[in-house]
């Protein structure tokens, strides 16, 4: 009896062994194959001395002979800091992050205003260390001439244009051209009118000394002759010529003859583009006077006024063709000159013409 309660007490043993790894709180090993970590790259070397690899994997069940201590790890290779000054490692409290530690003051747009001189160009040129200094000085003269200094040309014909007023066909032209630099230019002017029955009615040469002023306005010095009508008068001129605000091309002058008449001339147009080659261009001329001059038929103050409407189709740049319709009124005593001649002292006609310049 004794004997079969002993092998009834090691059978229960047997079976109740394995089962007490599963009964471990928190733990389920069913079907739990355990296998060794990896260790990194960087500390695989490292590791490999430290601790030995292991074995293969353990049957699920089986806790003989398992190492259950965390895998070793490789040696730090960061440099230890607990020794530099000034380093907080809770939190970094006590470094200064609001600037370069190099910066011991203001500088770039944190500079306070001032109006010292700008600093000198370099003297010194890279290429002149690979290539002959006078081959490279005649280089760089030869840029900045090609580049901004070089004389430059134009003559251009604004108006060139035969009129229909009225019951009578005529013929005007307006035209420019000068020479020179971005600064200084000497430019040629010439414009006047007349009809295909009396010839020229009038006709005015201007020879003007052009210094630019700004990068959109020439101020202009000369003289005008005029050479229609008899007697032919002599002029100082002063005026000027450039682009105003909204691109309007403006003109302005002021005449004074050798017999101390004084007289005002001004002019603007704009060019709107309808496409790249329809362009309408609005043009509106006022010519003023000081005085009353009798010879030539002015009156004093507005002389007479001209307004115009002209499409072009630019067949190239520098070739374009126009139609349009002008109108013309004197004013005051002109007016009253004027019709003393036998005319109308308003016109209002039909005219075409080609606008070129090279």
């Amino acid at each position: 009896m004794m004997r079969i309660a002993s092998l009834t007490w090691v059978a229960i043993c047997a079976i109740a062994t394995p089962g007490l790894a599963q009964s471990m709180p928190g733990m389920d090993m069913k079907g739990m194959e355990i296998r060794p970590q990896k260790p990194k790259p960087a500390a695989r070397k490292a590791q490999s001395k430290a601790a030995p690899r292991h074995k293969a994997p353990v049957p699920a069940g089986d806790m003989r002979g398992m190492d259950m201590s965390p895998p070793a790890r490789a040696p730090a290779s960061a440099p230890d800091h607990a020794g530099m000054p000034g380093m907080d490692h809770g939190g970094m409290a006590g470094m200064d992050m609001s600037g370069p530690a190099a910066m011991s003051g203001p500088a770039g747009t944190d500079l306070p205003a001032g109006h010292d001189p700008a600093p000198p160009l370099p003297a010194d040129h890279y290429a002149d260390r690979f290539f002959p200094a006078e081959d490279m000085g005649r280089s760089r003269e030869a840029m900045m001439r090609e580049d901004g200094g070089q004389t430059i040309h134009q003559i251009l014909f604004n108006l060139a244009e035969i009129q229909i007023l009225n019951s009578h066909a005529g013929y005007r032209w307006d035209s420019e051209g000068f020479i020179g630099g971005d600064i200084n230019r000497l430019w040629i002017k010439s414009e006047g009118e007349g009809t295909f029955r009396d010839g020229v009615d009038s006709a005015e040469v201007q020879a003007l000394f052009s210094h630019a002023i700004g990068p959109y306005y020439n101020l202009q010095a000369g003289v005008r002759q005029d050479i229609r009508p008899t007697p032919s008068q002599t002029y100082a001129t002063v005026g000027f010529e450039g682009l105003s605000p909204y691109e309007f091309e403006t003109e302005g002058a002021l005449f004074l003859s050798t017999k101390g008449d004084l007289l005002a001339r001004l002019e603007a147009w704009y060019d709107q583009r309808i496409t790249q080659r329809l362009v309408v261009q609005p043009r509106v001329e006022l010519n003023l006077s000081a005085q009353d001059v009798p010879q030539d038929r002015y009156g004093a103050g507005i002389v007479d006024a001209e307004l115009g409407l002209r499409l072009r189709y630019e067949i190239k740049r520098e070739f374009a063709p126009y139609i349009g319709v002008s109108w013309e009124r004197k004013t005051g005593r002109s007016a009253e000159c004027a019709r003393a001649d036998g005319e109308r002292p308003d016109q209002t006609g039909f005219v075409i013409g080609v606008r070129t310049w090279f």
